[in-house]
């Protein structure tokens, strides 16, 4: 009999041991799904006047990319939390298969980050040079003209 106590206080410990840690855990997961969802959102909002220079769209889906990981990394960091402390069996089966959506998504981007870097620089530069001789302070262009400065600007600094 005292054996069995002495047993149901260790699982006890063990158990509110892994809550804790888990909740821990948690809490850094979603301040780094902060941090990627603000990444994301710099990158479009600050990087947008060089849309105009780029032919395609890997730069907006990029980010794009960034900002849907880190809002369902913040939904699910939410989720974690609430079936943590509630100690809800479904709440925790579905952070895992959100965890599990997130490492997949994580890791496409990572692989097209690695895969169109050098492409988008490239891209970049092919471009800009075709652009600044075509567009450049052309009426009815003064989108590229500012992008063309912003860019000018930007390096210098």
């Amino acid at each position: 009999m005292m054996t069995e106590k002495c047993k149901e206080d260790s699982e006890d410990c063990l158990t509110i041991c892994l809550k804790y840690l888990l909740f821990v855990y948690n809490f850094f997961f979603w301040m780094a799904g902060a941090g990627v969802l603000t990444i994301g959102t710099w990158t479009l909002t600050e990087k947008r006047d060089y849309l105009s220079l780029l032919p395609s769209s890997t730069f907006a889906v990029s980010a794009g990319i960034l900002i849907f990981a880190g809002s369902l990394v913040l939904v699910t960091g939410f989720l974690g939390c609430c079936a943590v402390v509630r100690e809800q069996q479904a709440g925790l089966a579905a952070y895992f298969s959100l965890l599990l959506l997130i490492f997949l998504t994580e890791l496409v981007a990572g692989i097209l980050a690695c895969v169109y870097y050098q492409r988008l620089n490239e891209e970049l530069m092919q471009n800009l040079n075709k652009t600044m001789m075509e567009n450049y302070a052309r009426p009815g262009e003064e989108v590229v003209t500012y992008s063309i400065d912003q860019l000018q600007q930007d390096v210098r600094n």
